[in-house]
């Protein structure tokens, strides 16, 4: 009888750990795509929790949120531009903000993470994790908020 309600356990806890909230793009194929070996390699250890584990940096840690300078933010991963540093605004939120990305190279997905959906921002190279969108930035521009983990970016100063 023990071995019976083991069984029917097992199954239940097999058949309750579908993917319902995955999202359709979870399989996509990036231009870029390494090893989880090749990409620790190459970035460092922060960047790696951003970028590959979808982590969060400490909230005002990043020198990028205070930066004023003119230039392209890109992914510190495969180099993709990201965003300019022109639509780059002060949102009080602790990390680098934006109210666009640079049109085709920054993906919208959705994750539930935290147990609700967000828009996740991704690299549409390598998939690698930016951080997220809110409706909550400029009403004089976009009204959006990209949310970014300084650790995914790298700095290109304008010529």
């Amino acid at each position: 009888m023990n071995k019976i309600y083991s069984l029917l356990m097992m199954v239940l806890l097999v058949s309750c750990s579908g993917k319902a909230q995955n999202t359709s793009k979870e399989n996509k194929k990036y231009k870029v795509n390494k090893t989880n070996a090749e990409w620790k390699k190459e970035l460092t250890n922060k960047q790696y929790y951003v970028l590959r584990e979808a982590g969060t940096e400490r909230a005002f840690t990043s020198p990028f949120n205070q930066s004023e300078k003119a230039g392209t933010f890109v992914c510190a991963a495969c180099k993709t531009p990201l965003y300019e540093s022109k639509y780059k605004f002060d949102s009080g939120s602790g990390w680098p903000s934006f109210d666009r990305a640079i049109k085709e190279n920054v993906e919208l997905d959705i994750d539930y993470k935290i147990g609700y959906a967000r828009t996740e921002l991704k690299c549409n190279t390598c998939g690698g994790h930016l951080g997220h969108s809110f409706d909550d930035g400029p009403q004089k521009t976009t009204g959006k908020r990209h949310c970014i983990n300084g650790a995914a970016l790298t700095f290109i100063p304008q010529k």
